[in-house]
């Protein structure tokens, strides 16, 4: 019993965080209702697969796939692209399919070549502390404006929605710090399940309607046609490659601490099953995914820590593309309903950043780093996307996210220090020696 409930639990994290993306993006390049619906089918499909590749034979931890950010953010920048009118929608989605299939083979080739380990002492836990903290500033802006009702029905606030929401982010809390471990294990299940109930209640579920009548379909490949080749695309995609291998050594690193797992992770294997599945990605045109840290508030919050609930309700994700219909039913989960739900498990990121930052700050340097790394991400997430617009593509994409510029700030500076400190450390040396 509890591993069918924490097996639900789990498919329905995973959903709740792997809907809002490709529909986005459907919408972003324009697509129709009936185009959006199959690459949400595509993005179960995919997710379900590379979850299992990376739990079985990967990193081998209980850490979903979920659409990256990155890639996400890449998606949209080339979108207002298309909208400014100065490429075709289906040009642009098949030079991205060639950019996530060039990142793929480029992460394949760093694991190979064993060159993820170096990555993985680049992150501290000064590193990882400032990555949560910034990544779960970048997240406020969205939960909150989803648990608002912002862009739900209206392009505005929704009182009716924002009370609601309130009301299951309130029951989420309650439940997640219930003295009852069926209540505290299962609270994102449950949480869901009442907000959902809550919302068609009060009449503001909005059903994704796409006229669909077979009940059985497969997912198919090169959806967006073949991909092709763009020097621009692919310099960005390159480098967004590095940054997605830095989320991978940090998510890794954080659930393995969280769920207690004693066995070391090896970054090169789980590095190689990444970047297969970036090729399933690009093949099967969806977003590129990588190991989402929220996962780590999820586990934290849930206290569900053992791999066969995970590797069950991953299969099931997987099993749901098959079934346009099950597809539709469950895609009609309110936005606000899955922001409100997973509020608690997304800022407990934050705790846990403290917590590895609070271990460093024995290091005089630490505070300063910690400090400028904070303030470069915070500042660069105010600034508006129109403001940079000007600038090449792949400036832009770096520029415009606080979290990635605030933790290559930190890495940079806390190896700039290390390395300051080895110099007068082997002087020293030299000067006792010659004394």
């Amino acid at each position: 019993m509890r591993n069918f409930f924490g097996s639900m639990q789990w498919a329905f994290f995973i959903l709740a965080n792997i809907v809002v993306i490709p529909v986005s993006v459907g919408y972003a390049f324009g697509l129709s209702l009936p185009e959006i619906a199959t690459l949400l089918q595509r993005t179960f499909f995919v997710i379900g697969v590379t979850s299992l590749l990376q739990g079985l034979f990967g990193h081998k931890l209980p850490l979903n796939e979920s659409p990256a950010g990155l890639w996400w953010s890449l998606f949209l920048i080339y979108a207002g692209v298309v909208g400014a009118g100065d490429a075709e929608a289906s040009t642009v989605l098949r030079s991205l399919e060639m950019g996530i299939l060039i990142a793929g083979i480029l992460i394949i080739l760093l694991s190979v070549f064993r060159l993820m380990e170096p990555i993985k002492k680049l992150f501290t836990p000064l590193v990882t502390g400032t990555y949560m903290i910034l990544l779960v500033s970048q997240l406020a802006g969205p939960f909150t404006e989803g648990i608002l009702g912002i862009g739900y029905l209206t392009e505005g606030f929704d009182g009716k929605v924002a009370v609601l929401s309130l009301v299951i982010l309130i029951f989420a809390v309650v439940l997640a710090k219930s003295r009852s471990a069926i209540f505290s294990s299962y609270s994102v299940l449950f949480s869901l399940a009442f907000g959902w109930i809550l919302f068609a209640i009060f009449g503001v579920t909005k059903p994704l309607d796409v006229g669909t009548t077979s009940w059985i379909s497969v997912p198919m490949p090169f959806a967006w046609g073949s991909p092709t080749f763009d020097l621009g695309i692919v310099i960005v995609s390159i480098f967004t490659t590095f940054l997605l291998l830095t989320n991978l050594v940090a998510s890794a690193d954080v659930v393995s601490k969280v769920v207690g797992q004693k066995e070391k992770v090896d970054y090169n294997r789980s590095g190689f099953v990444m970047g297969i599945n970036h090729i399933i990605a690009a093949c099967f045109s969806v977003v590129g995914s990588v190991p989402i840290a929220a996962v780590a508030g999820f586990i934290s919050t849930t206290k569900v820590k053992e791999k066969l609930p995970y590797i069950i309700g991953s299969a099931a994700i997987l099993v749901m593309s098959f079934f346009p219909v099950i597809m539709t039913f469950l895609a009609s989960l309110p936005v606000p309903v899955g922001y409100a739900t997973l509020f608690l498990s997304i800022s407990s990121l934050a705790g846990i950043g403290i917590n590895a930052l609070r271990n460093t700050l024995d290091d005089v340097h630490s505070p300063s780093i910690i400090s400028l790394s904070l303030m470069a991400g915070f500042g660069l997430m105010a600034v508006p996307y129109a403001a940079l617009k000007h600038l090449p593509d792949a400036l832009t994409s770096l520029i415009s996210n606080g979290l990635v510029v605030g933790v290559i700030i930190c890495i940079t500076l806390e190896q700039i220090f290390k390395a300051t400190q080895r110099k007068q450390a082997n002087k020293q040396e030299e000067n006792q020696a010659g004394a």
